[in-house]
């Protein structure tokens, strides 16, 4: 799979690599995402929108931490990638950011896929 960086940006606890796979963007959120780190994901997947993409996966591999100021930025890009008629695709997540999802009910408005592989090939 060519994953060729198209941007990143990076805080002490967050880092956000972003990059375009066929007709997908892909963001990966490396750490922390909280109240300090929120914009860090919200520009690039944004960003990805402003650029014509409406299909966005987000690679929760490595993401390790989520708290509702997370929740809310993934949330609010659902909304804005629905309107435009595409969607917010999470993958992998673990195991922590999952139960996150599943108990605020989050879990049932995103599509959820086990694997990166799995969410591209969608």
């Amino acid at each position: 799979m060519d994953r060729g960086t198209v941007g990143s940006a990076q805080s002490g606890r967050l880092r956000v690599e972003v990059w375009e796979e066929g007709a997908s963007a892909v963001v990966t959120p490396a750490g922390e995402l909280d109240h300090h780190t929120a914009d860090l994901l919200r520009e690039p997947l944004e960003g990805c929108l402003d650029k014509g993409f409406t299909r966005l996966v987000v690679d929760c591999s490595r993401l390790e931490f989520c708290d509702s100021t997370g929740l809310n930025v993934l949330l609010g890009v659902r909304l804005k990638a629905d309107a435009a008629g595409g969607g917010v695709h999470l993958a992998a997540m673990l195991p922590a950011v999952a139960r996150v999802f599943a108990i605020t009910g989050a879990d049932a408005v995103f599509t959820v896929h086990d694997t990166l592989d799995a969410a591209l090939a969608e």
